[in-house]
């Protein structure tokens, strides 16, 4: 479980998956006035570790019945800077998913394609470049619902094949037309660099119509909001150029219950929260970012059916994530 939603950049163009941010102190390297930012990010994650709450079941591992999923998310993004403050952008996601369970360790799940394409705009409170060294940014979007949510796989049984819709984990899309909002600050104290940035996706369509298999509560896959943040410091390296160093905690997740609208059907509402150490590289006109977010705490919460029938579901998470962006402005 994971949110999908990026983390917008901070204080530069570095990566259009949101993992990548402004170190040197400043926001000189954001695009100029009419200029445009190619961007190519990647996440990488696999998740086999169960928890019900904030609790693991070991058991999972011991008896070998955990469902271990093994997703590579893609992002190639656009940006084009309006002005100095404004920048638009648009977005387009491409996964490659698999996922097994141990329980049927024949039947083994694939999705691959594109996501769901958002559009948006994001504009600087100051004028880039800020002579106070600090600045704040809003921006928002729209996300469009361009990814296949009822990916179907065929596999053998006892009574021969059997078509099957894949897991909600790794289907490409949501099915639901929603609002993104985001935020990034950043401020420089001598040679270290202060940043936080947040995202939250407004999904207001309850249910999307696709049929989970699971009992009548869960039958149609719910249609969530998504949420991420972090916020840290960065330092430059001492001896090379245009690399920095960063240190970030992060959290990210899908609520309980969506801002707008119903909750019902099928979600792993819950969160993770992870200590993120990564590296930014700028020359010229490119800039590349790794990052590598450890998980300290993953909790599944209840969903909206799980209250009500009075169950608690649980979910799987990555132990850690890998991260890399990059970008060129043209």
């Amino acid at each position: 479980m994971a949110a999908r939603q990026s983390v917008p950049v901070v204080g530069a163009c570095a990566s259009s998956s949101g993992d990548g941010q402004e170190l040197s102190g400043g926001d000189s390297s954001a695009p100029g006035e009419g200029q445009w930012t190619l961007s190519v990010g990647y996440r990488g994650m696999r998740s086999a570790r169960h928890f019900v709450g904030t609790v693991e079941q070991k058991e999972r591992q011991e008896q070998a019945t955990a469902v271990v999923n093994k997703v590579h998310l893609f992002d190639v993004a656009v940006g084009y800077a309006l002005t100095p403050r404004v920048t638009l952008t648009a977005s387009m996601p491409i996964m490659f998913a698999k996922r097994k369970s141990g329980r049927t360790p024949d039947r083994v799940f694939h999705s691959s394609g594109i996501g769901d394409i958002s559009l948006g705009a994001r504009m600087w409170l100051i004028r880039p470049p800020s002579e106070s060294r600090q600045n704040v940014a809003f921006g928002v979007g729209l996300k469009l619902p361009t990814g296949k949510p009822d990916v179907t796989n065929t596999f053998m049984a006892a009574s021969g094949p059997v078509t099957s819709v894949v897991d909600q984990s790794i289907q490409l899309g949501d099915g639901g037309v929603g609002v993104v909002f985001d935020m990034q600050a950043f401020k420089a104290v001598k040679f270290m660099t202060f940043f936080a940035a947040g995202t939250y996706l407004v999904n207001p369509r309850n249910t999307n119509g696709v049929q989970t298999g699971r009992r009548p509560s869960e039958a149609i896959m719910s249609v969530a909001d998504q949420y991420a943040a972090r916020i840290g410091v960065a330092v430059p390296s001492p001896k090379i150029r245009g690399l920095s160093m960063s240190f970030a905690g992060r959290m990210e997740g899908v609520p309980v219950r969506d801002i707008i609208g119903k909750s019902e059907g099928f979600r792993r509402p819950g969160y993770a929260i992870s200590v993120e150490p990564g590296f930014l590289y700028t020359r010229g006109r490119d800039t590349w970012s790794i990052s590598m977010p450890i998980a300290v705490e993953r909790n599944r919460r209840r969903s909206v059916p799980d209250i009500a029938d009075g169950r608690h579901g649980d979910a799987a998470f990555a132990d850690n994530l890998l991260i890399i962006g990059y970008s060129r402005r043209f």
